[in-house]
């Protein structure tokens, strides 16, 4: 996740369907970021908690592969949750990290240490907040930029055991994809009249990360940067495809949902709520990757199959769905005041088994904006604000 305005995006909590949103009403005093974050606590609506799976014995369930993303480990509470999971339960099990571990390299080794040991296989990718260029603890590697805090981290990954590259284990395909967001993603219609703050200002990637000047968080350079560091593993991706019927690819990041299959049908933006759902209708400008897509369409097919899944993170929106041919899942832990709202659907149910015994798992229940993008179809030329978010801005 990229918010500043953290507490406003953790306040997106709504509990039943979302009634059409009426006009937005004048106020004179919600411009300011300090009384948006103060007023948004006001209108919090708690989310209903996702449904923990039925226990199984262990032989009933074989090789499981769990999901995560979004730890954020800096904060002491999300910490306590890595170490409060069993050092039994997983010992023979695969966790795929979505990024967003930790902001410091401290936090970042001791999360990843304490996760190797607790499973068996860990892979990761990496999120926005890795990569932030954040003071560390004496004794700590010193980093030049982002680029350079990124090659350390592998490092780290790789002396820890944690794998970042594409692997087959019991006969299920395993591919981390490396991504990064650019604003050219977002080709919905934006909301007009109003005053919404910019990327700079909401987005403290512009500030904690730091990039050689070739490439810029503001042109798709980075992007098509992070893109291009899957090609060395084209090889390793192609026996998976030739070999494997089941294949799960994880990222931090959004694709978009493309329609390759359907090329006359315009792109979607499926993975996220609508602009006018959100407290930072921006939102989508920081949050996918063109080239991601591609890159997973290539792996799973155009139309995908029952045995595709991609795993992804960023928005703290917990997710289900299925489309195109391709099961598309989030599981974030997310900040510790969206789990008391449950924004993130909860707790119990983290970390999520998506596969175990040669078969995928059921889908989550309930999962509030899967659930309600799979009742209601988006409507994105719709740009007038959904009620709770319209209390919040002030007409331009």
């Amino acid at each position: 996740m990229v918010m500043v305005m953290r507490s406003i995006s953790s306040c997106l909590t709504l509990s039943q369907t979302p009634p059409p949103p009426p006009r937005p009403r004048a106020s004179n005093n919600l411009s300011t970021q300090k009384q948006c974050k103060r007023n948004s606590r006001n209108y919090c609506i708690t989310r209903p908690q996702i449904l923990p799976p039925p226990p199984l014995s262990r032989d009933a369930l074989g090789f499981r592969v769990f999901v995560l993303s979004d730890l954020h480990t800096d904060y002491p509470e999300n910490m306590n949750w890595v170490k409060s999971l069993s050092t039994k339960a997983y010992k023979n099990d695969l966790l795929l990290l979505a990024g967003d571990v930790a902001e410091t390299y401290h936090n970042f080794y001791s999360t990843m240490s304490l996760l190797k040991d607790r499973f068996q296989h860990v892979f990761y990718v990496p999120g926005n907040h890795d990569l932030w260029c954040r003071s560390e603890p004496e004794g700590h590697p010193y980093y030049l930029d982002s680029l350079d805090k990124l090659n350390k981290l592998l490092d780290a990954c790789r002396g820890l055991g944690v794998q970042t590259r594409p692997m087959v284990l019991y006969g299920l395909g395993i591919v981390p994809l490396f991504s990064w967001y650019h604003e050219s993603f977002d080709r919905e219609m934006d909301i007009a009249g109003i005053r919404i703050p910019s990327l700079e200002m909401v987005c403290k990637d512009f500030h904690a990360c730091k990039w050689p000047r070739e490439i810029s968080n503001r042109s798709a350079s980075l992007a098509s940067y992070f893109d291009a560091m899957n090609e060395e593993n084209e090889d390793a991706v192609k026996l998976i495809k030739n070999t494997c019927t089941q294949i799960i690819t994880f990222s931090h990041f959004l694709p978009r949902v493309h329609h390759l299959s359907r090329p006359v049908l315009k792109p979607r933006q499926e993975l996220c709520p609508e602009k006018r759902m959100l407290f930072y209708p921006n939102l989508p400008k920081i949050i996918g990757s063109d080239f991601l897509e591609v890159r997973i369409r290539s792996i799973h097919g155009s139309e995908g199959n029952a045995s595709a899944c991609h795993v992804f993170g960023h928005t703290h929106f917990c997710w289900d769905s299925v489309l195109d041919g391709i099961r598309y899942i989030q599981a974030p832990l997310a900040y510790p005041r969206e789990r008391k709202r449950r924004m993130n659907g909860g707790e119990t149910w983290l970390p999520f088994c998506v596969y175990s015994g040669g078969k995928f798992a059921d889908r989550l229940s309930p999962c509030y904006w899967s659930d309600y993008y799979a009742a209601h179809p988006r409507a994105p030329h719709v740009t007038e604000l959904a009620p709770w978010v319209a209390r919040f801005y002030n007409r331009a």
